[in-house]
């Protein structure tokens, strides 16, 4: 007896991979070198009950395929995949496991943690040995099919900023506008809230040009933390590399039109709009996790397994396994999702989480992997701005500066070297590469100052005020005894941990804050900003609220009227970058002389307004930087035309009398004084060469040059 033929099932194509709805039916595609059988399972208008069962009936290139008639957007869906149970030659299928599609790109629902959802029966005396024949599809998401059509209203698409103009601005969608006054309180904590016009346009107004978001790729929260009263808040916990995360959704339903629309907004108001991403594992963890996708539909191809145990996980990334960008298909699937999010959502930019692992082979690092190589010559991923976290937990897992041409890097050193100046245990010495981008690991190859990309805060770590108000870490809300989290913050509370009334104190903190503002916007490079630290918020001294979704994390949104002089201080700075491009130079610049210009492009000038001696880098804490405007712009041997500046840095905490350098017949003119709380454009005072003007005490100067 032979099976029935479906008369709404055709062969389909093996491209594009994932759902696509053509207006008479859905092509479904998916990818499996091990399987044996793979059937699509479509749900009912709830996503509740499983209404049909349909095996896809070809398969071509380890690509399994067919078109099914009169299904339609908004049809729920998942698949059951067919294949061996052999842990310990590294396959786990498990057809009753309902399977997420790794190209869907939308998603219903939320996970339910229940033992259904692992592969293997938990507390079975064989571990993930052990096969579990327990249905998992009332406890999983269900993938969603889509319809692409959106009016993007006469938006061409991106419109790359250039890189020497960027300022990034980084925040959380949900914690942004959870407690926001301006956002409709059915809307805070969304894609529609951060789209509101009050919100867009107070960011537009510090001068920033990019918002990078964290992670907003369909993730969930660990059984763990949600045992814990806790969830994953920050999103490092990627399930689904095409779908926008629902949770952010006003409209879940519409999560996939509600993103763009955001998008859109953004675009309007004249911003960027960059993700972080995380390609380098997924929710589904080591091999006593849960089968969600990837493991039931391919473990072996889209996992890197140990090579003579492959029933176990290589964990370059700390968090159970990691995902195979040796292998060509993953690479594929990986591309594919960044061009989507590129050329269909308009997303502008990637921020990639460990990025060390997406160049990472089986010998090692490597800046010609696969997957870098990929990413060069694809012509829609050479136009964004790609941005590497370099580093990882494995094996030569630090390689900040390492990253191939085109690729810009966040630089930790810059974080570290420049808190430690500013908290006075480390020399100017340590301070002079950094304000220059970093040259001693960025200048080679043809790469430019923008590939350093700066900061003093992120998401992971103490916000900015926290720097200055906390000796220690203060972790006990996450539940885990205060143990997680970094310990060397390189921070100071001046004397009293945590909020104080002092105002000797009060004025330290804040002008500490000031100081590394300005050492952040004035450096060479792409700054980033942590959202919230333009008005001093804290996090209580939490360096991981990675599973605070609440006040902990949520931006509180009556600061910034309580420091309204620093948020005016920040658009200062931002203000300040824009007006000079000597602050923000296409080119490393130098300070050998060049006889063709006769100029010196950079001068390191010490207190008493000479240039600077070997021996004084072993002792200065005070020190003086002065570019020269008439630096040539490009590689053209040709002056500029931009003004002169003079930047000082003192940290000491003492006042250092600085003599202002000799120029014939000119005078310099106070632009920027972290001393002052309150400064505005037009404050500015003239004051000859030559003459000495009181740095006060752990505090920054900027100065242009004029006619005297």
């Amino acid at each position: 007896m032979t099976n029935p033929v479906n008369p709404r099932l055709r062969e389909g194509s093996p491209y594009p991979r994932g759902a696509t709805w053509d207006g008479k039916g859905v092509n479904f595609s998916l990818f499996s070198a091990h399987a044996s059988r793979v059937e699509v399972c479509l749900f009912d208008e709830h996503g509740e009950k499983e209404v049909e069962r349909i095996t896809l009936p070809e398969y071509t290139d380890q690509i399994f395929h067919g078109w099914i008639a009169d299904v339609r957007p908004g049809q729920f869906y998942g698949y059951r995949v067919y294949g061996p149970y052999e842990p310990e030659s590294g396959h786990r299928f498990n057809p009753n496991k309902l399977l997420l599609d790794p190209y869907a790109r939308a998603h219903m629902g939320d996970l339910k943690w229940d033992d259904a959802l692992f592969g293997y029966t938990i507390g079975h005396r064989d571990a993930d040995l052990s096969f579990d024949t327990r249905d998992s599809a009332p406890f999983v998401p269900k993938c969603v099919v889509i319809d692409p059509n959106f009016d993007w209203r006469g938006q061409s698409g991106r419109n790359p900023l250039p890189w020497d103009q960027t300022v990034i601005y980084e925040t959380h969608v949900k914690g942004y506008t959870k407690k926001h006054p301006h956002v409709p309180e059915g809307l805070r904590g969304t894609y529609a809230g951060m789209a509101v016009r009050e919100v867009l346009e107070y960011i537009k107004s510090l001068g920033v040009t990019s918002i990078e978001f964290l992670p907003v790729h369909s993730f969930i929260s660990d059984e763990y933390l949600l045992k814990k009263g806790l969830r994953n808040y920050w999103g490092y916990n990627t399930i689904g590399f095409f779908a926008p995360d629902p949770g952010y959704a006003s409209d879940r339903a519409q999560s996939l039109r509600e993103f763009k629309e955001m998008v859109s907004q953004i675009h309007d108001v004249g911003l960027e709009v960059i993700l972080d991403v995380v390609y380098n594992h997924t929710a589904e963890g080591n091999e006593l996790g849960p089968t969600l996708s990837f493991r039931g539909i391919d473990n072996a191809s889209y996992y890197r397994l140990v090579a003579d145990k492959p029933r176990y996980y290589v964990n370059d990334t700390g968090t159970g396994n990691t995902v195979n960008l040796s292998h060509r298909r993953v690479i594929q699937m990986v591309t594919d999702s960044l061009r989507y999010w590129a050329d269909e959502m308009h997303v502008d930019g990637f921020r990639f989480d460990l990025g060390t692992i997406l160049a990472r082979e089986p010998n090692g690092f490597d800046n010609q992997s696969g997957f870098l190589k990929a990413c060069s010559q694809d012509p829609t991923l050479e136009t964004v701005k790609m941005i590497a976290e370099p580093w990882d937990c494995g094996p030569g897992g630090y390689q900040v500066g390492a990253f191939p041409p085109g690729w810009a890097e966040w630089n930790d050193r810059f974080r570290d070297d420049v808190r430690e100046y500013w908290k006075g245990t480390q020399l100017a010495s340590r301070l002079s590469p950094r304000l220059l981008g970093s040259p001693d690991l960025f200048d080679h190859q043809g790469r430019k100052p923008w590939s350093c990309v700066n900061f003093i805060t992120a998401h992971d770590g103490f916000t900015l005020n926290d720097c200055v108000s906390y000796n220690d870490k203060h972790n006990d809300a996450n539940g885990e005894g205060n143990r997680d989290g970094a310990s060397d913050n390189n921070s100071s509370n001046y004397g009293v941990e945590g909020p104080t009334e002092d105002p000797r104190i009060i004025g330290i903190r804040e002008r500490q804050m000031r100081n590394m503002l300005a050492t952040l916007l004035f450096s060479q490079g792409t700054p980033m900003l942590l959202a919230g630290d333009e008005f001093g918020r804290t996090q209580l001294g939490n360096n991981n609220a990675y599973c605070q979704d609440n006040d902990i994390s949520w931006i509180d949104w009556s600061m910034p009227e309580r420091n309204g002089s620093l948020v005016r201080f920040v658009s200062r700075l931002t203000a300040l970058r824009r007006q000079f491009p000597i602050l923000r130079r296409g080119r490393f610049l130098t300070e050998a002389y060049n006889s063709e210009l006769d100029i010196k492009e950079l001068t390191w000038v010490n207190a008493t307004g000479h240039e600077m001696a070997i021996g004084d880098w072993d002792v200065t804490r005070c020190l003086g930087l002065m570019l020269d405007g008439r630096a040539r712009r490009t590689g053209i041997m040709k002056r500029g035309e931009d003004a002169t500046l003079l930047l000082v840095f003192n940290s000491w905490h003492e006042d250092v009398q600085f003599v202002l350098p000799s120029v014939a017949e000119q005078h310099w003119r106070l632009l920027l004084d972290t001393n002052m709380a309150h400064q505005e454009k037009g404050d500015e005072r003239l004051f000859p060469a030559c003459t000495s003007y009181p740095a006060v005490g752990r505090s920054v100067l900027l100065f242009d040059l004029v006619a005297g």
